[in-house]
């Protein structure tokens, strides 16, 4: 064997390249003493210390939102009055300053999917090449290939649209968009912060759950409109799936709509505010029994409802080549991992809205740092466990995957609505 596989060397050659391969446990065995590890460390506490020190400069993000608002306003009022001594008819400014907000808050929810599209994929290469000991992208942009996910969407941006020649063409062509648009239209009253969300719902929460479920029917779409019995297959799987985990999904939000009486996420965030005995955050994760297990509950289907393994069955590569996606190319199937991406940032948001504590600080003295920094935070700690248990885990097979929510996930969301009507009987 020895001759088989000799020793690997490593490169010196700018002390990264590897010329054959060499086991990180060698490469790795004092990783502080290597120069690199220990600049690399430096730089993400610089980068983390950046962000705390920008988040208390700043402040709320909202109260800028206000400002930036009032002076919209002052605009538009001051057109009011100058457009007409022009001849400009004074009617057509009644509702521009509206139109405009509302506008820019679209552009503002758009770019964020975008960004968090970019920024998921290559943290997820760095991710699972770290818990593989490979180095994932690395010259792209420079520092550990940062600039490899936006060449990345230049390249499909650039490939050929292709579709089957007996693919139902118009189909074809909008199942990409009926996946897109309700993952931008669920994060409308999302928050990001204290007060700081694109529109305040009284319902949000039943908004949310009812907005993101509709992508399910341009899966089903792009499955039909392929003409192909893998792609078929795989839109029926997905039907089935998010159909079947939605109620269960549902059923682990009902126990924090219990405790706080109310279906807007800023009462569900504000009710989590403050401390037990001055020190012991009031987040619903800890409000046992119900809370620990609805938290869990919504984890797991929010698992299924993304995608993500081990409930990736509609994609399925080792039995179905990509499911749903096999008969699209270039940007119209980027659509539907920009959406799943989405949809993973919009459970991550919610789990931290519903049950950690939205964006209250874990300790009081940390409570200089604004909400939007905190909600960040918890959504990012959230994606990384998506991320890993996405390269931890096998994949369910069907038969597996419809038993684990008919006959485990459901019997024990009902047990817990149950747990919280008994909790609060005793409050």
């Amino acid at each position: 064997m020895s001759e088989l596989y000799p020793k690997p060397v490593f490169s010196k050659k700018a002390g990264r390249l590897l010329k054959t391969r060499l086991w990180p446990t060698e490469r790795w065995a004092s990783p502080w003493s290597q120069p690199q590890y220990r600049r690399s460390a430096g730089m993400l506490a610089g980068i983390i210390f950046g962000i705390l020190l920008v988040g208390v400069v700043v402040g709320e993000l909202s109260k800028w939102g206000d400002l930036l608002y009032r002076l919209l306003l002052t605009g538009t009022a001051w057109l009011h009055q100058t457009l007409p001594a022009y001849g400009a008819p004074a009617g057509f400014l009644g509702d521009a300053a509206d139109i405009t907000w509302i506008s820019f808050k679209v552009i503002v929810i758009v770019a964020v999917i975008n960004l968090n599209g970019l920024w998921a994929v290559w943290w997820e290469r760095k991710l699972s090449a770290h818990m593989q000991s490979r180095l994932g992208p690395m010259y792209a942009g420079g520092f550990h290939g940062w600039a490899q996910t936006a060449l990345d969407a230049v390249k499909l941006l650039l490939k050929e649209d292709a579709r089957p020649a007996d693919a139902d063409g118009a189909v074809h062509r909008l199942a990409p968009v009926v996946v897109i648009v309700p993952a931008v239209l669920a994060f409308a009253p999302v928050l990001f912060g204290k007060e700081l969300a694109a529109a305040k719902l009284d319902v949000g929460a039943l908004y949310v759950l009812a907005v993101s479920g509709v992508s399910v029917i341009g899966i089903v779409m792009a499955g039909w409109a392929s003409n192909n019995k893998f792609s078929l297959l795989g839109g029926l799987r997905s039907a089935a799936q998010v159909v079947s985990y939605e109620i269960p999904r549902i059923f682990a939000v009902v126990p924090v709509l219990m405790f706080v009486g109310s279906l807007d996420l800023a009462v569900i965030d504000q009710a989590q505010q403050g401390y037990w005995w001055g020190f012991f955050p009031r987040w619903f994760v800890f409000w046992f029994p119900a809370g620990p297990l609805a938290f869990l509950l919504f984890l797991i289907a929010s698992l299924a409802e993304t995608n993500r393994v081990p409930f990736d069955i509609p994609e399925a590569e080792s039995e179905l080549v990509a499911g749903f996606m096999t008969e699209y190319s270039g940007m119209k199937w980027a659509l539907f991992f920009l959406a799943e991406y989405a949809y993973v940032l919009l459970a991550c948001f919610m789990l931290s809205v519903f049950f950690l504590g939205g964006g209250a600080a874990p300790l009081p003295f940390l409570a200089i740092v604004p909400s939007w920094i905190w909600m960040l935070a918890k959504a990012l700690a959230m994606m990384f466990l998506f991320m890993w248990l996405r390269w931890t885990l096998p994949r369910f097979r069907v038969d597996q995957l419809m038993d684990f929510n008919w006959k485990f996930l459901l019997p024990w969301s009902f047990a817990c609505v149950g747990l919280a009507g008994i909790m609060l009987l005793w409050i």
